[in-house]
């Protein structure tokens, strides 16, 4: 008989864990959930007081039958799922569905898969905790009624497979709004006036004009500027003041899951949901030498930058004996509790700071060392002794204008011995500059300088930059929206759903994700509400704490979303109003969902059929993409005489009419066409002979895209 069964969702955790309890323990995986709402239907029971209807997840029969199977044999049975609301789900989904009415039945909680923190776990172990669970349940109850409810309406409006999401669609508002900020904005032309000075000792540097005439000169037209110029050019540039202090620059603290996220896209190039599959991998546990298992870094689901006294111990020593006293801190650090934070565990460090990442490196992937070394030095450097920097500022008057040169230099490193934020790598003032590559000269007051160049720069004002995926949890984070568990998913969901797109490392909105986000602006202004869904993130929070119930704060939400959802149901039109003229009625045209993507279509439709491809102009205003002088050929269409236009299809090219949608008629643009009939019932099309990428020859319906009937052999005359 089993004595003890130990229950996690992931095999890979199993495996270390094994390697931990050896014989006395049978470790088994329920790899993730094992139950869930159903895929086919709300499987919530609205007028029961949103009761849900879980089912085993497709597929996971056969692990819940085995678990089933040893949780019978067992006289204890340890439920040690992720330490989080989603671990608590599945710790409680098991119980119900192997275990329910075993009273030996523990949670065991694993801040780091160690040795010691595991066996300390296990030696107190603790009842499943309810409340955490009922958290995860309203959050996964409100994302299927938001999801089931209005993606059908979209379905219906707009066009099959789109979908709505409580939280993803907050974050789609969010890049559309920056993306309309980027359409509004008109850059403002300025002038700079810097110049290259000379001293009596080296460095040259560079002073910019900051007054003129007493006043602040902030962003200064290009006629100003020229009169500076002129005035400057018979006087001397007079050192009037140099000024020199210090400064103490404390470490950033230790990650938390958005930051680690944020550095990881800015240094590693990671997408956030690549982050967190390497982290769940360190933290899970990596084979090093001997066999051993270890899992190398703490949960790495956390908002909390609290670090346990023995963690912050082992650092101090670490440090003392690696860089010397001199980079211990006075005191501990004390990191700021932001207001959503809930500190439930540490923040993410390295279990075992021995584990050096250079002396682990053959035992990790590429990308697991990368990660591991951030998170390692990051760690490491917050428990470090503030860097020193001197700043020197130099005061430079010439006739009435004032210029400044200002610089900085390290005296002590401090922390920087072991990590610099990506903030420090990409600003104005490299590590490089910072470390003296480019210091400013010693000066003193009344010290002439010889002017070596005055440059004239003209500027523009630059909008408001894109989202990353980096920026964008950021602003997430800031606004109270999502939580460690969420972020990654929110963000990859957008993408996935192609709402978004990538450019250049940069989130953009694609024209649906434009259309989705106005429609569901319009029709439900609550669900949209960046404070109210911050609010409902509270609201979450205080379930697991035990503030408030959670069918209440359902239900509270269900009420005001359900006018919404009614009010959809009846008046949401699948279509988007502009200020652009049907060219054949002088209507306005509206934006709507064909087969084939957007397109304009004339609102007088169907009285008027007119339809237009468009585009979007530097200002976001939408525009007719007329057709192109080279798209349409010499052809004329043998029904109505229009001429034939070159198009893409599915299937490659071929020429449409040019009076679609009234004329219907296509044509091959290629191919040797026969004199078979296409063999479809009810097609009068003829078979053209045609060839695949790869040369291979075969027959295609010449009514093509209209008719797609295809054979590699020429069919028979009928």
């Amino acid at each position: 008989m089993v004595e003890k069964l130990l229950i996690v969702e992931s095999p890979s955790k199993a495996r270390t864990l094994q390697s931990y309890l050896g014989k006395g323990y049978k470790i088994m995986a329920s790899v993730g959930h094992i139950k869930d709402l159903p895929k086919n239907q709300l499987g919530v029971e609205i007028e029961k007081d949103f009761q849900p209807h879980y089912q085993i997840i497709k597929g996971k029969e056969k692990i819940v039958k085995e678990l089933k199977s040893e949780a019978a044999k067992a006289k204890q049975i340890y439920l040690a799922p992720d330490p989080d609301r989603e671990g608590e789900a599945i710790a409680w989904h098991i119980k119900e569905e192997v275990a329910p009415d075993n009273h030996k039945c523990f949670r065991v909680l694993f801040n780091e898969i160690t040795k010691n923190a595991v066996l300390e776990a296990l030696k107190n172990p603790q009842q499943l905790n309810q409340a955490r669970y009922e958290s995860q349940k309203a959050r996964r109850i409100l994302d299927r009624l938001v999801g089931y409810l209005i993606s059908p309406i979209l379905w219906q409006k707009v066009k099959g497979g789109l979908s709505a999401g409580r939280v993803q669609s907050v974050a789609l508002r969010m890049v559309c709004e920056r993306e309309r900020e980027i359409f509004a904005f008109v850059p403002q032309e300025y002038w700079s006036l810097k110049a290259k000075l000379q001293a009596q000792s080296p460095p040259v540097f560079s002073a910019r004009l900051i007054k003129y005439k007493g006043e602040k000169v902030d962003r200064p037209h290009k006629a100003l500027i020229e009169e500076i110029y002129e005035h400057v050019l018979t006087k001397d540039f007079l050192v009037s003041k140099r000024e020199k202090k210090e400064v103490q620059k404390s470490p950033p603290p230790p990650f938390i899951t958005s930051t680690l996220q944020q550095e990881a896209s800015k240094k590693l190039g990671y997408a956030p949901k690549k982050t967190m599959t390497i982290a769940q991998q360190l933290y899970e546990g990596i084979e090093l030498s001997d066999g051993q298992i270890v899992g190398l870094i703490t949960y790495m689901r956390t908002d909390s930058t609290r670090i346990s006294e023995e963690a912050i111990q082992g650092a101090k020593s670490f440090v003392e004996k690696n860089f010397g006293r001199e980079y211990l801190p006075k005191k501990p650090y004390a990191y700021k509790k932001k207001g959503t934070m809930q500190d439930a565990h540490e923040a993410i460090r390295p279990t075992h700071l021995e584990y050096r990442p250079e002396e682990i490196a053959k035992y990790l992937t590429k990308d697991q060392l990368a990660l591991y070394e951030l998170i390692y030095k990051r760690f490491l450097s917050s428990q470090m002794a503030p860097a020193i920097l001197e700043q020197l500022r130099i005061d430079i008057v010439a006739g009435d204008s004032l210029f400044r040169a200002t610089g900085t230099s390290i005296l002590f490193r401090g922390f920087m011995e072991a990590y610099i934020e990506s903030e420090q790598e990409e600003g104005s003032q490299s590590e490089g500059a910072q470390d003296g590559q480019e210091r400013l000269p010693h000066v003193v007051e009344g010290e002439i300088l010889k002017v070596l160049e005055l440059k004239k720069e003209q500027h523009f004002t630059q909008p408001p930059p894109r989202y990353t995926e980096a920026t964008l949890i950021k602003a997430l984070e800031e606004n109270g929206i999502g939580r460690p568990s969420t972020y990654a998913t929110i963000v990859s969901n957008i993408l996935e759903r192609r709402y978004v797109q990538k450019e250049k490392g940069y989130l953009k909105p694609t024209e649906m994700g434009f259309m989705v986000n106005e429609l569901l602006l319009k029709s439900f202004p609550g669900i949209m509400d960046l404070k109210f869904t911050a609010r409902m993130e509270d609201q979450l929070d205080k379930i697991e704490k035990g503030e408030l119930s959670y069918t209440e704060v359902i239900r509270r939400f269900y009420k005001a979303f359900n006018k919404e959802l009614l009010k959809a149901q009846k008046e949401l039109k699948g279509e988007i109003p502009t200020d652009v003229k049907c060219p054949l009625c002088g209507a306005n045209m509206v934006i709507r969902s064909g087969k084939n993507g957007l397109f304009l279509g004339c609102s007088n439709y169907p009285q008027c059929k007119g339809t237009a491809n468009f585009k979007r102009d530097e200002a976001g205003n939408i525009q007719i993409v007329e057709r192109l002088e080279a798209e349409i050929s010499d052809r004329t269409c043998p029904k109505c005489n229009s001429p034939m236009v070159r198009k893409e299809g599915r299937y490659g090219a071929f020429m449409a009419c040019s009076a679609y949608p009234q004329c219907k008629t296509t044509l091959p643009i290629n191919g040797e066409e026969t004199k078979i009939k296409c063999p479809m019932e009810g097609c009068d099309g003829t078979m053209v002979k045609r060839r695949t990428k790869n040369g291979r020859v075969f027959y295609g319906c010449s009514r093509y895209p209209d008719c797609k009937y295809t054979s590699w052999k020429l069919p028979p005359e009928r």
